[in-house]
């Protein structure tokens, strides 16, 4: 994934936007080991005090809660780049379409991203906000997502070189776990359910690379939480 970046100055100071109130927050920047087991350990945070409702919206879970099922107790499953997915049971399609790396897909989504921190010792997400939200937005899917794949004709009309590059666009740890879901095939406004959550680390996403402004936020040191089902994806044997 993205460990190219040693090269940076681990003491710097980030200035991140936290969208609660719009007022810029200050986050001292750690070195790029101590910021990938923040990571780790606000994942382990966020599947212990979330749980998804009848919808598959992720909700906060509290620990009175004697109904709801919290995600660390929905299999979730790591993988070596420490990303962390979950497969809701009962939300799957019965005879789903298996996503390949050039597909187009249309994806319903309600995305964060976040950036974990050390706060008195405990460490977990701060400084949320919105990546993709289609439904309380547009209330459709989203088409052809550039961080699931970039069309090679928006990196051939590129005007500078790192926009030239797929990593500017596309998010790593994403593909890779997208591709553990099948899509369903149907139409756009369809009542949606989502079938599954995806948490990426920043190794994992953007690190500390230059990369596409897709809200105006940086994305520098953040992880993102996707909670989504896919609606359709269609097959591309070849790049497009």
């Amino acid at each position: 994934m993205k460990k190219t970046f040693l090269y940076l100055a681990l003491a710097s100071i980030a200035i991140v936007s936290c969208r609660k109130d719009d007022t810029p927050e200050t986050i001292e920047e750690v070195s790029i080991e101590t910021q990938n087991t923040y990571d780790d350990q606000a994942a382990q945070n966020f599947l212990e005090t979330h749980y998804l409702d009848a919808k598959g919206n992720i909700q906060d879970f509290v620990a009175t809660d004697t109904v709801n099922v919290k995600l660390a107790d929905l299999n979730p499953v790591t993988l070596p780049s420490g990303v962390i997915y979950i497969v809701r049971p009962g939300a799957q399609p019965a005879a789903g379409t298996a996503i390949g790396q050039y597909d187009l897909l249309r994806l319903m989504s309600r995305s964060t991203t976040y950036i974990a921190t050390n706060t008195d010792n405990k460490v977990a997400y701060a400084s949320p906000s919105t990546f993709r939200n289609t439904i309380s937005g547009s209330g459709v899917p989203e088409v052809d997502p550039a961080y699931f794949y970039v069309k090679k004709s928006v990196l051939t009309a590129a005007t500078v070189p790192a926009a030239k590059e797929r990593k500017y666009y596309e998010i790593e740890g994403f593909q890779e776990a997208i591709k553990k879901f099948q899509a369903f095939n149907i139409p756009d406004d369809s009542n949606y359910n989502l079938q599954g959550v995806i948490i990426v680390p920043s190794r994992a996403a953007f690190a500390r690379d230059a990369h596409f402004n897709y809200t105006g936020l940086a994305y520098r040191n953040r992880s993102f939480v996707f909670n989504f089902q896919i609606y359709k994806s269609t097959p591309y044997l070849n790049e497009r």
